[in-house]
Order: structure tokens, then C-alpha cells, then sequence
């Protein structure tokens, strides 16, 4: 069990009798206090159809087959230029470094469509109990649970990587997904990159921590697929990015400087997570949909002080780590929390710029 699982289960453990959260889609509109436009976004694929107003976007439905069912899957990013163009959606040369690992499920092209080893249970049911303080939850159950040797990427024959989360089959549907006809509608999450409003989608977590949380299928095996250069180099070149996730930030859907889980908890908003890259489309991209969580707990003083305001830049949350300002969960330092997240990103508004 990973150190990011023992804590977790610790968490969970020792917090009891508080009253259960009804907890619906972490992804919202726009509410007052987080001041997201909703106009101006710049989509960053042209396969993605966007409706901010309703923080949703639309993608072209796949069909495919598993174990003899029928699944319904979308595709959000590719490996190869050629593929990205193909399927008209983000270039994401990473996801690529996840080839061969267990991070990848094979598949090949038959008349039903692709082909997958494994698929997904849609028909448990999400709980999600907040602590005291809102994280860590006393319980958190993910609403969909991936069989084992599921993972949202999966391998071509010609060793293309495309990230392709399944959202239905015989035993229901993602809880994000909105509507399915001949395209997928899904709820969309606000967070921000280098000081600017983005939006991403969140399909799988290799928790059921973070599956719970971000209302998404829980998919151990995506924990294998190499980790991001942060803040140490790993032996394999990376098939994720960096995500900064606060857990206590402050709380109130009215205030302007809410982030973090507890208000995800508590305020049912997003977390308004920090991306580290997002895809600018050349060979060199740091970009990945799979985020490598690091979780930022903010020192006792900086609470306190009440200095514990809204990030909006994974710069920023690097010299507050610097500074001691932030820490691990556990106390120690700011660090990798080893545990991914599926959430491409989908679009940027770069004529706001917040808290810069």
C-alpha cells in the first residue's frame, strides 16, 4: 500500500460522528465569490464543444466492447500529432512515456469498435461524509469503480497512446455525464494555470480518495503510469504533470478567496486546483491529462493569520513550499502525494488574470 493510501485510511479512520454530506457533482457553475467569466474561453481542441454558461463541453461518442458489453467512451488526447489531428483532440506526447506499463490497456480496432481487456462498474453508489473541517472525509466511496487492469489509456496496435475514459455501459453511466446522444455531455471543473481561469474534466483517479472527491471512476492501475519530475527526477521520463490540490484552504461560497478540498466538501464547489502545464501542441509538451497530485496543506500560522488566500499559479505554490508556508498533509515537506488524476484540460480564458 502506497504512503499516500496509509494516510488516507488513517484519516478516514480516526474522524467520526459527523453528519453526511449530500454531496452532488464537485463540478459547478460559476457562483459568486469565484468570479469565472462565463465568455472568453479559448478551447483547446476542436473536437471539444464548450457551453460555459452551463460548465459543460461536449466530445464525439465512441463505442466499443468489453467483455462482450457495449461501452461508451470519449477521446481527449493522443500521444502522436498525427492521432491528435486525427480525432481532433489534445496533443499529449507524455501519455506516451506510459506505454507498455500497466497505466495502458491494449486495444485494437473490431467492428464493435475498440476493443477493451477491462471496463467499468457504474452502478455503486458515491458517499461522501466530510470531517470536521471538511477534509479528509470520514468516508469516501467512489460512484464508479474500474475492474482491475482498467485504465482510461489505452495502446494502439501501432503504439499510439490515446486517453480514452470509458463513461457507460450495461451498468450505467459516469455520474458526470449529462446527456448522451450523438455526442457526450459532461460537467466540467474551473481551476486556474499561471493566473488565468481554466477548465478540465475529471474522469478517473487511482484513489478512491481522489475518485470520491472528484466524482470520478476509481482506477488503481493509472498509478503506474510514470510520475512527473517533481521534485526530484524519477529513473523514466514522465507520463504525468503536476496538479496543486490545497486541502485547507478557506471555505464560504461567497468568498472570493475559497480553495481547496474542505470547501469541496463543505461549500459543494470545485476545489479550484492549480495545472502545471496545459497543451500547447509541440513535441516538447509538458502537458498530460494525467495529473500528478500534489497535495499543499497550509502551515497552522498561515491559518491563523488568515494568509491562507486563493493560488492561482503552481509558481506561487512552489515559493510557498520554498517558504515553508505550505506543507505535505502529513506535516513533512511539500511533495508528490502518489496518486494521479485523469482531467484534461479543455479550455483557457487568457484575457482574465487572477490574483496576479
Amino acid at each position: 500500500m502506497s504512503s499516500q493510501r496509509h494516510w488516507a485510511t488513517a484519516a478516514l479512520s480516526m474522524i467520526a460522528g459527523v453528519a453526511l454530506v449530500g454531496v452532488p457533482s464537485v463540478a459547478s457553475a460559476s457562483v459568486s465569490g469565484d468570479r469565472f467569466p462565463t465568455t472568453g474561453f479559448e478551447v483547446f481542441a476542436p473536437s471539444f464543444v464548450e457551453d460555459p454558461a452551463a460548465h459543460t463541453v461536449s466530445f464525439p461518442k465512441y463505442t466499443g466492447v468489453s467483455h462482450g458489453d457495449t461501452v461508451t467512451f470519449v477521446i481527449t488526447d493522443a500521444s502522436t500529432r498525427e492521432a491528435a489531428r486525427k480525432y481532433g483532440v489534445n496533443w499529449a506526447p507524455r501519455i506516451g512515456n506510459a506505454r507498455g506499463t500497466a497505466a495502458v490497456q491494449p486495444v485494437r480496432w473490431t467492428d464493435r469498435g475498440l476493443r477493451f481487456p477491462a471496463t467499468v462498474d457504474f452502478s455503486p453508489e458515491r458517499v461522501l461524509v466530510a470531517g470536521p473541517t471538511g477534509f479528509p472525509p470520514t468516508t469516501a466511496e467512489p460512484g464508479a469503480v474500474g475492474e482491475p487492469g482498467y485504465t482510461p489509456l489505452v495502446q494502439l496496435p501501432d503504439g499510439t497512446v490515446l486517453n480514452a475514459p470509458q463513461i457507460a455501459n450495461s451498468t450505467g453511466q459516469a455520474d458526470k455525464v449529462v446527456s448522451i446522444g450523438q455526442r457526450v455531455v459532461y460537467r466540467e471543473t474551473n481551476g486556474f494555470y499561471e493566473h488565468h481561469p481554466v477548465h478540465y474534466v475529471s474522469f478517473d483517479a487511482s484513489i478512491t480518495l481522489a475518485a470520491a472527491i472528484e466524482n470520478a471512476t476509481f482506477a488503481t492501475s493509472l498509478n503506474a503510469a510514470p510520475p512527473d519530475f517533481s521534485p526530484l527526477p524519477e529513473p523514466a521520463p514522465p507520463a504525468r504533470e503536476e496538479i496543486g490540490i490545497f486541502t485547507n484552504g478557506q471555505t464560504g461560497p461567497d468568498n472570493p478567496q475559497r480553495q481547496g478540498l474542505s470547501s469541496t466538501l463543505l461549500d459543494h464547489l470545485d476545489p479550484l486546483n492549480i495545472l502545471g502545464e496545459i497543451p500547447d501542441f509541440t513535441p516538447m509538451s509538458g502537458y498530460s491529462p494525467i495529473w500528478d497530485a500534489n497535495l499543499a496543506q497550509w502551515t497552522p500560522q498561515q491559518v491563523a493569520a488568515g494568509t491562507n488566500r486563493r493560488i492561482t499559479s503552481f509558481e506561487d505554490v512552489r515559493d510557498l513550499a520554498h517558504s515553508h508556508r505550505i506543507t505535505a498533509p502529513d506535516g513533512g515537506p511539500f511533495r508528490r502525494s502518489d496518486f494521479d488524476i485523469n482531467c484534461p484540460a479543455i479550455a483557457i480564458n487568457r484575457s482574465v488574470s487572477i490574483n496576479k
